[in-house]
């Protein structure tokens, strides 16, 4: 098994669509696809795998997860609200991702709420989560190897124990996660 901190440079955990690299300016959807591929390319599991792609896009949009979309360009705010799809794709259904989503894009759309603020939070929350996780994970390494001191030499016990384990906290994250999701007021 390699590295722990080997392992963790690899994932990128701080990987973002920063904000100052999104251009003020409208883009075309390639152009979006273009920026998402550069910003998210090292993160990749293999390198056929499509970070953004003109069906998923049209697929958020038909779906309303995006703000209408003018002249086949996207603003900032659909850079933005895209990034944050991109991170809950992994983890949630469509719907929760609708029902997430769904209060923003109508408060945007009627206010002019400043999606741009509450992406930064947003940024701001996953850095803080990206240094904490490395600190976490050395933890949760020791207690896995703890489970496994009186069995000598197999490191594929420890590695599978250790995925099982992940997946475990993934789960209960997720879980969590889709609680609330529940407990969000619906908007029609």
């Amino acid at each position: 098994m390699k590295s722990l901190n080997e392992l963790l440079q690899n994932l990128r955990l701080d990987n973002q669509v920063a904000i100052e690299n999104i251009p003020d300016l409208d883009l075309y959807m390639d152009q979006v696809i273009q920026l998402f591929d550069k910003t998210f390319a090292d993160s990749k599991r293999h390198d056929n795998d499509k970070i953004l792609t003109k069906t998923m896009i049209n697929n958020y949009a038909k779906g309303g997860l995006l703000l209408p979309i003018k002249n086949k360009r996207y603003s900032k705010d659909h850079v933005m609200l895209l990034g944050l799809i991109y991170e809950l794709k992994g983890a949630l259904s469509i719907n929760d991702i609708k029902k997430i989503l769904t209060h923003i894009n109508t408060e945007t759309s009627e206010d002019g709420a400043d999606i741009e603020d509450f992406y930064s939070r947003y940024l701001h929350l996953s850095s803080s989560n990206a240094s904490e996780f490395s600190d976490e994970m050395n933890r949760h390494l020791l207690k896995v190897t703890e489970q496994v001191k009186d069995i000598e030499g197999d490191e594929y016990v420890q590695q599978v124990l250790t995925i099982l384990s992940l997946i475990n906290m993934s789960n209960l994250y997720r879980k969590t996660a889709e609680k609330l999701i529940d407990q969000l007021p619906s908007i029609n």
